[in-house]
């Protein structure tokens, strides 16, 4: 318990975060890379994905915003929206650590802290009409339990995903992402699956001019249009023969490129949609918990009282520790399996309800959709220094702590800077210490989703590292 009495200074005297918490020293002797790259590939498999594959990056320890390699260096995280209140956050490390210490059961026995949990999660979606959980234990398992309940409830079979959409690594979720199945996956696109356009007004199907990406009339416009797409793909299905049961989108695509759908986008696709039988599945798993800033879902994001039927959460829900859930109305969730009842062995067990309580709590008692929305005013203020500076930088979009820096080789044709773009990041990590990532179809957008307690400091460095860079690629 010394850590824990040790973490209790992470705060300054005003009650705000201070930029790190401080935590056990870890000896990081012996952690050679050279012998753990070895190790890694002669026992685990060839295609489990690394980042920095050239050069992979070793984690000796990791601290609220911060990771440092096996040398001990520290650099900071833009990325680990996993992570989602702080590496080894003192009060969700207690919380896993206080309940594994007490009991780990399967969720047919009953425990207070499946409850509380669920409890606590359907208060974010007060007075929406979702009013009932299940829990699982990855963002993969909710989404293909979000396909069967929407299967079960409207009888229908057929699902319309977005293009370059990604919702898991399960069969079924694979086979909803065009991010896997358009890139050489042996699982393909069944004739189930209908795809989208996504909603990217910069470089999508209905894309804007430079002078009417900040014009809101101009983007409802678009949104419209991408939400007939919608409609259109509806009606030659059933003119097929085929009745589509749900759409599913992630709130905010982030492998697809850090996009933001326009306002009024979700709630026209929504009366398209439940018109024809269907229901609306939003993929929460990267972005809910507040990541946005002034509202706990992205998909509250525009305020236009859109409402999906089924909501599916993960990653940041429990700081690391597995675990995962789906929202619906209790409607839908009793439709489920037939005469056949669910249970999950480890979703929802005791560890995980106190691990998602711990990440609750510090969400409320650190004010952290406050600091996020903070931190999106901050962002953009940065962010657009570097796009006035600098002509590879074509847009920039994102909202509270989630922004994406579209690179380009030019302006007026928006033409993609891959390599530029996966050269940027390495050359951040090695000469800035800053931990970036390049993703989107073309693989050349810089993507931020730090930890929630990252700050304005971090993000000051962070633009500092790459306008600096950004001059000695471009000179």
């Amino acid at each position: 318990m010394d850590f824990f009495v040790q973490a209790c200074g992470y705060f300054n005297n005003e009650g705000n975060i201070k930029s790190e918490v401080p935590t056990l020293e870890i000896p990081i002797s012996g952690l050679n890379k050279a012998d753990l790259l070895k190790k890694r590939s002669n026992t685990i498999g060839s295609k489990c994905q690394i980042f920095y594959q050239d050069d992979p990056f070793v984690v000796s320890r990791g601290s609220m915003q911060y990771l440092y390699d096996e040398a001990g260096r520290k650099f900071i995280d833009c990325i680990s929206n996993v992570q989602h209140v702080g590496h080894c956050h003192p009060t969700v490390v207690q919380s896993i650590c206080n309940q594994v210490a007490t009991s780990t059961c399967n969720v047919r026995f009953v425990s207070s802290l499946l409850t509380e949990c669920a409890e606590e999660i359907l208060k974010t979606v007060s007075g929406t009409g979702l009013d009932t959980i299940l829990f699982c234990n990855s963002g993969s398992e909710a989404n293909d339990l979000a396909l069967r309940l929407a299967r079960d409830f409207t009888k229908h079979h057929d699902v319309i995903v977005l293009d370059h959409a990604y919702h898991g690594h399960l069969t079924t979720t694979m086979q909803l992402s065009p991010y896997k199945f358009d890139h050489g996956c042996t699982i393909q696109k069944p004739e189930w699956v209908h795809v989208a356009p996504t909603p990217d007004v910069y470089r999508g199907a209905h894309r804007l001019s430079d002078s009417d990406l900040g014009n809101e009339e101009a983007l409802y416009q678009a949104g419209q249009q991408y939400a007939d797409d919608v409609n259109t793909i509806i009606q030659n299905a059933e003119d097929d023969g085929r009745n589509v049961a749900a759409y599913i989108a992630e709130a905010l695509q982030s492998c697809g490129g850090q996009i933001l759908p326009p306002k009024g986008y979700m709630t026209k696709v929504a009366e398209h949609v439940r018109n024809h039988g269907g229901v609306m599945i939003i993929d929460e798993v990267q972005t809910g918990f507040g990541r946005i800033g002034k509202k706990f879902w992205a998909h509250q994001l525009h305020d236009d009282g859109f409402v999906p039927d089924i909501l599916t959460m993960g990653k940041p829900m429990g700081n690391g520790f597995p675990v995962a859930a789906v929202v619906t109305r209790k409607e839908i969730a009793d439709a489920l399996g037939g005469n056949v009842g669910y249970f999950n062995t480890y979703g929802g067990n005791p560890v995980a309800c106190a691990a998602v309580l711990g990440v609750m709590k510090v969400i409320k008692e650190e004010n952290l959709l406050e600091h996020s929305k903070r931190m999106g005013v901050a962002f953009e203020r940065e962010l657009m220094k570097l796009k006035e500076k600098h002509e590879c930088v074509g847009d920039i979009r994102g909202v509270g702590m989630f922004w994406g820096i579209d690179l380009v080789t030019d302006r007026q044709t928006r033409n993609p800077a891959t390599n530029f773009a996966l050269n940027l990041i390495m050359k951040l990590r090695k000469e800035h210490n800053v931990l970036l990532n390049a993703d989107g179809p073309h693989s050349n957008i810089l993507k931020y989703k730090p930890p929630l307690c990252f700050n304005e400091e971090d993000l000051v460095a962070t633009v500092q590292a790459i306008d600096q860079a950004l001059t000695e690629m471009t000179r």
